[in-house]
């Protein structure tokens, strides 16, 4: 039927444009933003989810963070106890020489004074032994802490616990006084030396473990990372060759659609040849 009221070619013609138009905004949109899920509005589900996953990624940065500052913290204490383990091995030479018998009082007091001073050393190394207002090695001895995971757990938390250096303490068992006036006060003292270089030794093991768990710790947060950052890019990024090739069809389609349209437009004025 012939109408100048309802023109149905008209109308299939322009619902394929508009649909046309529409399907070429979003590839366009894809094409310059390189992601085929811009918004929640492309595709809820999947924007949702990589919305989720970029901020796991995010909070990993903080993980990463953390650990690199428990790991400055570690790295502080035992290159401190480093420091002391040279200076209880010193001390030990010391001590010795002090517990031979026949040693003259002039030899036993410059012993003595070389020990007293490699003693209050270990003090000044464990004061200074610092980082960020953190001291492992003190008299309250901080933890190296570092986030476990991206959900702040405190169960998950890695911590490695400090130890308190002090002379006169569990681990360093030289007495923090008393003059050594002969063999027998330095052999006393060469026993404590003995004892603190053992579990000094001990300490040091756990915590050159603990650096290494931290170690590890931050390379598998590197990979789970990049783990989860090539999977949101597989949800939400765009094949920009297939996008490309789509973008070209469209346009193609497009300027038919457009032919279209006018074709169907122009067959009303068939009824002006009705009246001639």
């Amino acid at each position: 039927m012939l109408s100048v009221n309802t023109n149905r070619g008209a109308m299939v013609a322009l619902q394929h444009l508009i649909q046309t138009n529409r399907d070429l905004d979003r590839t366009q949109n894809a094409v310059s933003t390189g992601l085929k899920v811009a918004s929640a509005k492309d595709n809820a589900a999947f924007w949702a989810i990589a919305n989720r996953m970029r901020s796991d990624v995010t909070s990993y940065d903080r993980v990463r963070e953390s650990g690199d500052r428990a790991t400055s913290i570690l790295d502080t204490a035992i290159a401190a106890s480093e420091s002391i383990m040279e200076l209880l091995n010193e001390m030990k030479g010391k001590a010795l020489a002090g517990s031979l018998a026949g040693n003259s009082p002039a030899a036993t007091l410059a012993l003595a004074a070389d020990f007293t001073q490699l003693r209050s050393q270990i003090t000044n190394v464990i004061t200074n032994a610092s980082f960020d207002g953190t001291n492992m090695i003190g008299a309250t001895p901080s933890s190296a802490v570092a986030l476990g995971d991206a959900t702040g757990t405190v169960g998950s938390n890695i911590t490695i616990n400090g130890m308190d250096l002090n002379l006169g303490g569990a681990t360093i068992t030289v007495a923090a006084a008393g003059a050594l006036t002969n063999a027998t006060d330095f052999g006393v003292a060469l026993g404590q030396v003995n004892t603190s270089i053992t579990n000094l030794g001990t300490q040091l093991a756990t915590w050159g473990a603990g650096a290494r768990r931290l170690e590890v710790h931050k390379t598998f947060v590197g990979k789970l990372q990049d783990a989860l950052t090539n999977g949101i890019g597989s949800i939400v990024d765009a094949d920009l060759a297939k996008e490309s090739a789509k973008l070209q069809a469209l346009q193609v389609k497009q300027q038919l659609g457009i032919q279209a349209l006018s074709i169907a437009n122009s067959s009303s004025q068939g009824a002006l040849s009705l009246f001639r």
